[in-house]
């Protein structure tokens, strides 16, 4: 499996749990940053993993590709994980639109975005040399939405610190990782009761 490195680790936690075989690949998770590049690095990192093994899956939601990915997926009869982003595989596709139908202005987190956001948001945008582009990233956000997979003491002080360097409330709300958990199963195509 070749796996956004955003969700890596849970995927090899899930993984390792049920004793699926699946050997996890994980990509840089900056990549979201540009997600016009992610199609194309999914490709050049499953390719090779094509020939060694009987069956590649690519460990993505659609993430900003616009079809692209899934045009690459069909194209090498790959699959991938369901869903428009990592937050459908958290939250549940239904939930999270609902989410940003009730607020358009809601910014998502989840646990990889609250340990990183130092890396991944405040210096890959440069809002730690240029605090006053705060508004222009963020200013049509209305609150911050954690999705918690494993909330704990630490993480919920990152998040709370995330929020308050957007400026904006914070709302948890505790996922967990099944939704991840069937959406790699579906992938993997096996069979699971969670």
């Amino acid at each position: 499996m070749v796996a956004c490195g955003a969700i890596a680790a849970p995927i090899t936690d899930i993984v390792a749990a049920r004793g699926w075989s699946a050997d996890v690949r994980p990509l840089p998770p900056l990549l979201h940053n540009a997600p016009a590049r992610i199609a194309a690095a999914v490709e050049s990192a499953a390719l090779p993993l094509a020939e060694h093994y009987g069956r590649v899956v690519v460990g993505y939601a659609d993430c900003g590709t616009y079809g692209v990915l899934d045009e690459v997926c069909a194209r090498h009869g790959w699959t991938r994980l369901a869903g428009l982003h990592c937050y459908d595989l958290f939250g549940g596709a239904g939930r999270v639109r609902r989410l940003f139908e009730d607020q358009p202005g809601t910014y998502v987190l989840t646990d990889f975005l609250v340990r990183s956001f130092q890396r991944s948001v405040q210096v890959e945008l440069g809002l730690d040399r240029h605090p006053d582009l705060r508004d222009a990233y963020f200013g049509h956000y209305t609150r911050v939405v954690w999705l918690a997979q494993q909330p704990d003491d630490e993480l919920r002080r990152l998040a709370s610190d995330a929020a308050a360097q957007i400026g904006l409330p914070l709302t948890e709300i505790a996922t967990g990782t099944t939704g991840l958990e069937r959406a790699l199963a579906a992938a993997l195509a096996v069979e699971i009761a969670v």
